[in-house]
């Protein structure tokens, strides 16, 4: 049976829609484990994983994660319980994802680079039973164990899924990088994958799962207002927000495509457009375990994928590499960026050196994530608009002060509906009134709606600076300053100001071998934009504090960022 979700009224933006794109979103009401029992039932020899050489088909992923639920349930998983995986982009991380779910539990993403306090919270706060993990973070997780639910602790290596000669070499490379070789046993209550898929076949029960209540995950945000909120995503938010990217990329053909995957799986984003669009598509996903240009250049010029979702940190990586011109990139059709803004000029330079399209979108966590997307074919991209919403999406810009819907070209508070949007903070019922009212998801972010339909992020409502009383946006500033021929990288945030209460501050990353100064911006600057608005503190680094999908901290800047204006 198809879901299709409609919206209350007609908006502007859906005179825009090509006529391949329907104005609600249609899906069946299966759960994600059942798409990957589908895509190896039906593709069963159809290449669904490369990884450093070293490929799986869908009957291969879905046997292998079938063995580890079995296995799952034999030491006392049960339905609803809760299972971290704290894993880079390898392999088991898509294994282990579909496992839980056939099992019955519900994952919860760890980034691999926390830290022994970070990994607790999350394990504490989501009341984990188990935890899938790397040999090499094995150490991390056993001090923690004590002070969390976690009962077992399953453990792989990255070296398992690497073809012959690599895997050979690999605990060398180890032992260079983290300075010792990982030895870990299976016995107790640890586990290693490489073990448990060479056990005899256990029976796997099959559990029944509500698709539209039963949870897939709890993603926990990254803590930028506070500690870190577990957001409630069911099985329905991710395969509706997934069919609406299905439905917006009409050109991918099924069975054809290839996706590279540098964005972080452990994230929604990453999620979303690699784990379950490949699987619920048939696309092979090119995985890389973290971003490092070189190696993204070469991947793409020998693997050649056609889709490559990112974010502009990594576009920008690969623009500014010094012999970017030696690769071949011609394969990709199609690029979305998202977790931040994406300057203009970026756009312009992976379209020439591609030949393929690159258009920002916007999401948040709480959205499974996306919501709005600029068209991908078929209309002129609005550079700085992050697009229309998505197929059954609907979105709204609210007052802050009163409320009320504001008519087009007005700043508020944007809001979004659809049956992407979460089912709540896990158990944190008073933050998930704050921002789940009357059936609308509010965002934070400030933006305003044009008379089409497109939509205009102007800022986070906390990251505005108020300056002398006028309200500053630093994604306008730092629009401008990517325009510099000099400049690779952008932040801007407020710091104190003695007399104008907060004034503008910009920091800086040099394209290599560039040059400027400070008296050379600020005349630049002042030549493009009010005075009021002009860093009046510049400072120069030589990179900036990033998150784990690539997006600027500006919140960390700011906080060692508090000399005041001059």
């Amino acid at each position: 049976m198809l879901g299709g979700v409609g919206l209350e009224t007609e908006k502007p933006w859906l005179a825009l829609y090509p006529g391949e794109t329907a104005k609600n979103v249609y899906y069946k009401a299966e759960t994600l484990p059942q798409l990957l029992r589908n895509a190896a039932k039906e593709y069963p020899k159809h290449k669904a994983i490369h990884f450093m050489g070293k490929e799986l088909t869908f009957k291969q992923t879905f046997e292998k994660a079938s063995n580890l639920a079995a296995y799952l349930q034999e030491i006392g998983i049960t339905k609803g319980d809760r299972v971290a995986v704290m894993l880079p982009n390898i392999p088991q991380t898509v294994i282990s994802f579909y496992a839980i779910m056939l099992a019955g539990a519900i994952v919860v993403p760890v980034n691999p680079l926390y830290k022994e306090r970070e990994i607790e919270f999350i394990l504490n706060d989501s009341g984990a039973k188990a935890i899938i993990t790397l040999d090499i973070l094995y150490n991390r997780v056993k001090s923690v164990q004590e002070m969390t639910s976690v009962e077992q602790i399953l453990v792989t290596s990255i070296s398992e899924f690497l073809p012959f000669p690599k895997n050979l070499f690999y605990p060398f490379i180890q032992k260079k990088e983290y300075g010792y070789i990982p030895s870990v046993k299976h016995e107790g209550n640890t586990h290693l994958l490489k073990n448990i898929w060479s056990l005899p076949t256990a029976d796997l029960k099959e559990v029944s799962i509500d698709f539209e209540e039963d949870l897939a995950i709890i993603q926990y945000t990254g803590g930028t207002t506070g500690f870190p909120k577990g957001v409630m995503l069911t099985h329905q938010n991710l395969v509706a927000n997934t069919s609406m990217c299905r439905q917006w990329l009409y050109k991918l053909e099924k069975g054809k495509e290839k996706l590279l995957a540098i964005m972080p799986l452990f994230h929604v984003y990453g999620m979303m457009t690699v784990l379950v669009l490949s699987v619920m598509e048939i696309y092979q996903m090119i995985l890389l375990p973290k971003f490092d240009a070189t190696t993204a250049l070469k991947t793409i010029e020998k693997q050649k994928p056609t889709v490559f979702p990112g974010a502009p940190t990594i576009y920008i990586g690969l623009l500014n590499h010094p012999d970017i011109n030696k690769y071949d990139l011609s394969s990709i059709d199609a690029a979305i960026s998202g977790s931040a803004p994406l300057p203009k000029e970026i756009i312009d330079r992976f379209e020439e050196k591609t030949g393929g399209k690159l258009v920002e979108g916007y999401g948040l966590t709480e959205a499974s994530p996306v919501t709005h997307v600029n068209f991908v074919w078929d209309h002129e991209i609005v550079k700085g608009s992050i697009g229309v919403p998505w197929p059954g999406t609907d979105a709204a810009v609210f007052s802050p002060e009163t409320g009320e819907e504001l008519p087009h070209g007005e700043i508020g508070e944007l809001a979004v509906k659809g049956p992407q949007v979460m089912k709540g903070y896990w158990n944190n019922p008073d933050e998930t009134e704050l921002v789940l009212k009357d059936g609308w998801l509010y965002t934070g972010d400030l933006c305003y709606m044009d008379e089409r339909g497109y939509f205009y992020i102007v800022d986070r409502k906390k990251d505005t600076i108020i300056a002398s009383g006028f309200n500053i946006y630093p994604r306008e500033v730092e629009e401008v300053l990517y325009e510099h021929p000099a400049v690779q990288e952008a932040a801007v945030v407020g710091v104190k100001d003695s007399y104008r209460g907060e004034t503008v501050k910009a920091f800086i990353v040099l394209k290599e071998g560039a040059q400027t100064s400070e008296d050379e911006l600020n005349k630049y600057m002042r030549e493009r934009i009010a005075s009021f608005k002009v860093p009046r503190i510049y400072e120069f680094r030589k990179e900036l504090p990033k998150s784990a999908i690539g997006k600027i901290l500006r919140r960390e800047l700011k906080e060692n960022g508090t000399e005041e204006g001059r």
